[in-house]
């Protein structure tokens, strides 16, 4: 019996070795894949130079993968490292089972934060956001799934009924542009390269069991919802020092209850608020698309002038973070509607809200409040809450702004192109009539614009012909 313990343990100490070695060999290998990157993307950036024209005819028609160039992807390494400490009592094969409930527990938080597994390298786990779906939020998503990983892993023993430690995990996290290739046609596989991969790969080679460390330019994109530490610095190779920071958790304002990892409300929304960026670039591409050419004042640009306006007089009228993206979406919104019919276009902008919304994380409630803003912008303007006012005044901020006129104008030509007015005169007479009884409903408004209103009247006044019926 004694002597069967001993070949045990002889085994088990054979077996570390083994993967000792491998750990090193693994090493080895990513420094040389890491030089032979280098090497390829300046090879990549010379043939970029070179124009299809001087390529053999033979040679254009050829299948190849097709490389993407993404501006900003959070690139994260995850280093997995279990066999130095094997013990005596532990089955090898028990091991590597437990090494498969780490893995797909990995790939069930990447599908969670809609991150894109690229690859496993020996016991490094790659991945990265921000593909194949550019976005804004990749940085923050990334960094949620870091903190669910680790805290996997820190329950994972309790989870497997014993006390010993026997997995550890690295995680390094950094953000930047990438070359994408993507192959295979029933599934599509992702592959990655550029400074951005190979300084993650590095950060994860400086991080300590148990440390999320993420570099300076992922710091900045994160800071406002997370707790961090300053890590130190890493040298890299025609860049200088880096400086890297580790991340401890969710800053307490967004944690629910005493949890560093499980996001409340107030986190939520923040969320929502750096994703608005890509709401709103999604709705200007649709209204320069489908908006009708005779659309003069309902255009791209008096959207943006809402949704401008809405935040501004937002904060000023002290509205909350939730209340801001309320404002926000429905300033986005409110004239989407145009895109569908110019009569009723308030209640087609909901209808767009209520399709699209959903896909972004809003609620049923915010988008139920959403529409009820958007609809207090039908003629005449009845708010019945404080949401309502801002972008009523929001929508008629011109009225009291030094370019009234040549805006004025811009409504004029696209109502009478629709039949909707007659001469100008009539519409100047029209405007003095509405101006002089219109009145902005919040604080803010009107101390920014109700002082110029009576200046525009004298100024539209003097524009009316005295022939006029």
């Amino acid at each position: 019996m004694a002597q069967s313990h001993k070949e045990l343990l002889r085994r088990i100490s054979s077996l570390a070795k083994h993967n000792q070695d491998l750990t090193e060999e693994n090493e080895r290998l990513k420094r040389l894949i890491e030089k032979l990157s280098i090497q390829n993307e300046d090879q990549a950036s010379l043939l970029a130079k070179i124009s299809t024209s001087d390529i053999p005819v033979d040679q254009k028609g050829m299948d190849r993968p097709a490389s993407v160039r993404f501006d900003m992807v959070t690139v994260m390494y995850a280093s997995v490292l279990g066999f130095s400490n094997i013990q005596a009592t532990m089955d090898s094969q028990e091991l590597m089972d437990e090494l498969d409930i780490i893995l797909y527990e990995f790939d069930r938080i990447l599908k969670k934060h809609n991150i894109q597994k690229i690859k496993t390298i020996g016991d490094t786990y790659m991945a990265a956001g921000g593909i194949p779906i550019k976005n804004m939020t990749n940085p923050i998503e990334v960094v949620m799934a870091a903190l669910e990983i680790e805290n996997f892993m820190k329950c994972f023993p309790q989870q497997q009924g014993r006390t010993e430690k026997v997995w550890e995990i690295k995680l390094g996290i950094h953000t930047g542009p990438v070359f994408a290739t993507m192959s295979g046609k029933k599934k599509v596989n992702y592959d990655i390269k550029g400074d951005t991969v190979n300084i993650a790969s590095r950060m994860e080679t400086y991080s300590k069991d148990g440390a999320i460390i993420i570099s300076a330019m992922t710091y900045e994109l994160v800071k406002e919802l997370f707790d961090c530490d300053y890590f130190g610095k890493m040298p890299v190779k025609y860049k200088g020092d880096l400086e890297m920071f580790s991340v401890k958790g969710l800053r307490s304002e967004f944690a629910f209850g005493d949890s560093r990892i499980i996001p409340n409300a107030a986190f939520d929304t923040r969320f929502k608020l750096v994703q608005f960026t890509e709401l709103q670039e999604f709705i200007l591409e649709k209204l320069e698309r489908e908006l009708p050419p005779h659309l003069y004042y309902h255009n791209v640009k008096h959207t943006v002038d809402v949704v401008t306006e809405v935040e501004l007089i937002g904060w000023t009228e002290d509205c909350s973070d939730e209340e801001i993206l309320l404002l926000k979406t429905a300033g986005l919104f409110h004239d989407a509607g145009h895109t569908v019919t110019y009569d009723g276009h308030e209640q087609a902008g909901t209808e767009l809200a209520r399709t699209l919304l959903p896909g972004y994380g809003y609620s049923q409630a915010q988008i139920d409040r959403i529409s009820d803003i958007i609809m207090a912008t039908k003629m005449p303007p009845q708010p019945k809450d404080l949401l309502q006012e801002i972008i009523c005044d929001a929508d008629l901020d011109y009225l009291g702004r030094s370019d009234m006129i040549p805006v004025s104008n811009t409504l004029y030509k696209e109502l009478k192109e629709l039949n909707k007015i007659g001469t100008l005169n009539d519409w100047n007479k029209l405007q003095v009539k509405f101006i002089s009884v219109h009145q902005y409903f919040t604080k803010t408004a009107r101390s920014l614009r109700e002082v110029n209103k009576q200046i525009q009247i004298d100024r539209i006044k003097s524009l009316i012909t005295e022939d006029a019926s």
